[in-house]
């Protein structure tokens, strides 16, 4: 009889085969630590801090130098200023070497010649600090020459600052003036609305159209390309259809509707409220439905025929043999869909920019992120808003897999 495994011995396999685990899994880690995890970190510590899209440059001294000429007479210009209009720098300095055939005939205040190097030391500058020095010089040589000379001899600039971006700094004013107001609700009750009503719809027509084309005919395979058109198509190309088609001024949907005597005169479909995020909402249907429609259909396809037909046999009706048969294969992969796209249409930003810019009441917490940053220069408070919706998310994520999937049994 076989004696057991000692339990030392498997257990030092099991250490061995967890090493081998970590160290395969290891360049895995890092690669998505480095692109999701850090720039989400970098993210959240943004924030928090009370950065614009100027802070974004690093605050330093700027020191350009430039060989003026005047009535015969030559100097070197030098212009130093502060990178920042609002914080200061410390220790600032700058070193140059004067090239060949050029002489100073005089030296600034503030600088010290030791042969052909030039220092000169500012000390501590202010936020907005530009000023001028100008050296009186003589050339010996072709001007030209000398001018390319002066000029391609960039100063050695020493000087501190310190950066938003990196200091002990913090603030929840970002936050404050997010949640501040009713204007941050009325983004919040336009993302839900089309993120809820996309995500939905997406799923329902992509049903539809999968228990339609899951029949055997001539032509199913051309009329399936042609379902998926909608999302194979470049998204700048099918807006700007869409704008034009819904112009009310030139648009073709405005002149059949007059001429048919719908409407009296031409609908801003994307200029007023609420029919601009009821437009949006139907594009992001239209546009995403045929991914939903290639999952199921594949799903549908898998479903064993024996069922249906016992069921024709008992007497079933379509309808119930679709609600009785079909649905509970189908709620696996109809509960993965409606994850991905939630996730999908809430960080959606394209497709309303290009159609409405967010006006009209369309602006969604993705679009007031690019607005925020970029429009009105806060990238502290663009952060902040991203900062929420990935609680909103990681939120919806939680109560999904805890509540929904259990009961999918995914």
């Amino acid at each position: 009889m076989t004696s057991p495994t000692p339990p030392t011995t498997r257990g030092a396999l099991e250490k061995r085969e967890a090493r081998l685990a970590w160290s395969l899994l290891l360049p895995t880690i890092t690669i998505v630590s480095l692109v999701i995890i850090l720039p989400l970190l970098a993210i959240f510590w943004i924030s928090f801090k009370p950065v614009g899209l100027a802070d974004l440059r690093p605050v330093a001294p700027v020191v350009r130098e430039s060989l003026r000429e005047r009535g015969g007479d030559y100097r070197i210009e030098y212009r130093v200023r502060n990178s920042s209009q609002t914080k200061p720098v410390t220790g600032v300095s700058f070193v140059d070497v004067i090239p060949d055939g050029v002489t100073l005939l005089d030296v600034p205040e503030a600088c010290v010649l030791d042969g052909a190097t030039l220092n000169c030391a500012f000390g501590d500058i202010e936020g907005g600090f530009n000023e001028r020095l100008r050296v009186p010089v003589t050339l010996d040589g072709d001007a030209d020459a000398l001018e390319q000379a002066v000029e391609g001899s960039e100063p050695t600039v020493a000087g501190r600052g310190d950066s938003v971006m990196t200091n002990s700094e913090f603030t929840l004013e970002n936050f404050a003036r997010l949640f501040d107001g009713k204007e941050f609700w009325q983004v919040m009750w336009a993302t839900i609305f089309y993120t809820v009503f996309g995500t939905i719809g997406a799923l329902v027509v992509g049903l539809f159209a999968a228990l339609l084309l899951n029949k055997s005919f001539r032509g199913k395979g051309l009329l399936r390309g042609l379902y998926l058109f909608p999302y194979v198509s470049p998204i700048i190309a099918v807006a700007f259809t869409w704008v034009t088609l819904l112009d009310p001024f030139s648009g073709s949907l405005n002149a059949l509707l007059i001429q048919m005597g719908v409407t009296e005169g031409p609908i801003n479909f994307f200029g007023q409220r609420p029919l601009a995020l009821i437009m949006v909402t139907v594009f992001e249907i239209w546009r995403y439905f045929p991914l939903s429609f290639l999952f199921i259909l594949a799903r549908m396809q898998s479903i064993d025929t024996d069922m249906y037909e016992a069921a024709d046999m008992d007497g079933a009706s379509p309808f119930q043999k679709f609600w009785y048969l079909s649905m509970p294969m189908l709620l696996g992969i109809l509960s993965v869909l409606f994850l991905l796209r939630f996730i999908w249409t809430f960080n959606k930003f394209d497709d309303i920019f290009l159609l409405t810019g967010g006006n009209a009441g369309t602006r969604t917490l993705t679009v007031n992120v690019y607005e925020q940053a970029f429009a009105i220069s806060n990238i502290g408070a663009g952060a902040a808003v991203a900062v929420v919706i990935f609680a909103m998310l990681l939120l919806f994520s939680f109560f999904f897999f805890k509540y929904i999937s259990q009961e999918e049994g995914l």
